[in-house]
């Protein structure tokens, strides 16, 4: 099949939504389609590109599983789930031609790609990364949406393991990137549990408190020096915060959109018209995080 020729004019905008297992990642496919549907009256599409994904709530525009999926190689290659996942991420970057081909017939749409969940394809596996810097190149503008189930944030070393898991993955994935807090519904009724204010995780502020913590923990206190190296590298870099994500909230969801807009570029396409109400929602998106949690959370 060859590949579908794309104008210069041409520009396509989406999000990849990345996450581990279990943090919301269908689920705030499936809003957000009705989000941007519904409410802000944007042509949007689905797309899903895990070939695992049994249960989703919405009618994906592409379904990877119908070119492969990872039941049918654990059976064939007798591997397991994990090899089996990443053969098929393999599989699709070799069989390019089969998804531009499918995203050839999606006309005028902003397109959410729903994605597998191991970690390993987003840290360090090279195949995701090179599908979606080749539709970079064919005019796709494309935001990673990394989804962190918001418990992580109740117990220092799976913050710490949090914070490290988002910078990787930016270092490696390559595109512009918004990192998530999801159920921060949950968040909020669980905040007595935190040992910080919620804006100490969203905004990611000195980490000394942290290693403090972490330092007096009966299992990583014998760990000092590795964990001061831990929260200097995250401190370092200064690249991660997050966004808290309650996807029954319309407020929330449109903060998010407001700041995968901006990275992913959508809100600045040339010779595209803006509603009023999309204008009007990125300039929700300008608040600092902390105002957007208190007015969204509190």
């Amino acid at each position: 099949m060859a590949l579908t020729r794309v104008t210069k004019a041409q520009s396509f905008y989406g999000q990849l939504v990345i996450g581990p297992p279990a943090s919301g990642k269908s689920t705030y496919c499936a809003k957000v389609f009705e989000f941007y549907r519904d409410k802000l009256n944007r042509q949007v599409a689905v797309v899903n590109l895990d070939p695992a994904n049994e249960n989703m709530d919405y009618q994906p525009s592409v379904d990877i599983m119908e070119l492969i999926k990872v039941e049918d190689v654990m059976e064939s290659l007798k591997l397991g789930p994990n090899g089996a996942l990443m053969y098929c991420m393999e599989y699709l970057e070799t069989n390019f031609d089969w998804l531009v081909g499918k995203l050839g017939h999606i006309k005028d749409c902003y397109l959410i790609f729903d994605m597998p969940g191991q970690v390993e394809l987003y840290t360090h596996h090279n195949a995701t990364k090179n599908i979606f810097h080749r539709l970079e190149k064919m005019r796709y503008h494309l935001c990673t949406v990394h989804m962190i189930d918001s418990h992580y944030c109740s117990d220092p070393s799976k913050f710490i393991s949090t914070l490290l898991l988002s910078l990787s993955t930016m270092l490696q994935i390559g595109l512009p990137h918004v990192n998530v807090l999801s159920k921060a519904d949950l968040l909020k009724k669980n905040s007595d549990k935190l040992d910080f204010g919620l804006d100490f995780y969203t905004d990611v502020l000195n980490l000394e408190y942290l290693l403090d913590l972490l330092d007096d923990g009966p299992f990583t206190s014998k760990y000092r020096k590795l964990n001061a190296a831990l929260v200097s590298l995250v401190e370092d870099y200064s690249l991660v915060n997050f966004i808290p994500l309650d996807v029954s909230s319309d407020k929330s969801l449109l903060t998010l959109k407001s700041a995968v807009d901006k990275a992913n570029g959508y809100v600045y396409g040339s010779g595209e018209e803006r509603s009023i109400q999309t204008l009007l929602s990125c300039a929700v998106g300008a608040r600092t995080e902390s105002e957007r949690f208190d007015s969204d959370f509190m």
